[in-house]
């Protein structure tokens, strides 16, 4: 399995993790024996690769709204590091004014404003590295990425 399909399939189990306990009417969770399975494993071969993801909102300059998690070594994610990145991946709605109504099933974020001649700004920034430079280039290890987390990330 490639390492970009192994840091996907992390990256997966815990967006999978995160959504285990508000699963829709008739969905059933999938047993972590049958996820382990899924997601493989993690052979670095030396090859050390970190990510972190930090999301902010700022409203008139303020920031009303932030998340982050920053992993150091995705072959050796500790429970405490994949609870920080399950946290902060989680759904963020922020509301700016009177009368917002957030419907059901927030997306990964949703900002409401009601307020004019606000300046609103979302911010997710993303910082991934490898210590093999041939295996980024070869791969097309950015593009890919950012491909994968998007899709972790986006509203669905």
């Amino acid at each position: 399995m490639s390492h970009l399909r192994c840091i996907a399939a992390v990256l997966g189990g815990l967006v999978f993790s995160a959504a285990a306990d508000g699963l829709p009417p008739g969905w059933t969770p999938v047993p972590e024996p049958a996820l382990a399975e899924q997601r493989g494993g993690f052979d670095s071969g030396g090859l050390q690769v970190s990510l972190g993801v930090e999301r902010l909102v700022a409203i008139n300059g303020g920031v009303v709204a932030s998340s982050r998690f920053q992993i150091a070594d995705l072959s050796r994610v500790t429970p405490d590091e994949a609870l920080l990145a399950q946290a902060a991946i989680q759904p963020l709605l922020v509301q700016n004014g009177l009368g917002n109504a957030a419907p059901p099933g927030v997306p990964a974020l949703l900002i409401q404003n009601t307020v004019n001649d606000q300046l609103i700004q979302s911010q997710t920034t993303i910082n991934a590295a490898v210590s093999s430079l041939s295996m980024l280039t070869s791969t097309h290890f950015e593009s890919s990425m950012r491909a994968a987390l998007s899709s972790a990330l986006a509203p669905r």
